[in-house]
């Protein structure tokens, strides 16, 4: 065991934010010693790209998928002129759903108040292929283009 990559979720438990303080309180739950090392416990790990809290809340990495995807799209706004149309549409729908595709099945049951951001950057790669402002309607466009809503996408994907 490599004691700088181990990682050790806050209080090795999985539970309510209430029950997870009641641990905290009880000593010698912060740390795990094996033979002469000692890994520190964490609030989130991070598991072939997927980031699981203690609560096993999904926002950091749902967080994190939305940030990514809106960095993405920045940088293609700039160059969408020089790409023209039909790449441009291509590039935007294969970034898009590589990354909310991309292990989604852990998201599956969670409330729609946590998806909502995914939600938000399909809705943002819809404006962008059909260089739409952020206030016209979205629907038509997700309809033309045959993306089923994020909360679809993820029972399809898990079914």
């Amino acid at each position: 065991m490599n004691p700088h990559k181990t990682e050790l979720i806050y209080n090795t438990w999985f539970g309510s934010r209430t029950n997870l303080q009641n641990l905290a309180a009880l000593p010698g739950t912060s740390s795990l010693t094996v033979t002469h090392d000692v890994v520190q416990s964490i609030n989130a790990v991070r598991d072939r790209g997927v980031t699981f809290d203690s609560e096993l809340s999904m926002q950091n990495h749902v967080n994190k998928v939305a940030g990514t995807c809106f960095y993405h799209f920045r940088r293609l706004k700039q160059v969408r002129k020089l790409l023209g149309p039909d790449v441009a549409a291509k590039l935007i729908a294969s970034l898009m759903s590589s990354r909310l595709d991309y292990c989604n099945a852990v998201l599956a049951g969670l409330p729609r108040s946590t998806i909502a951001p995914l939600q938000r950057v399909q809705n943002a790669a819809a404006h962008l292929v059909v260089h739409r402002g952020p206030c016209d309607h979205v629907a038509p466009t997700l309809k033309d283009r045959h993306w089923l809503p994020i909360e679809q996408r993820i029972v399809f994907n898990v079914y």
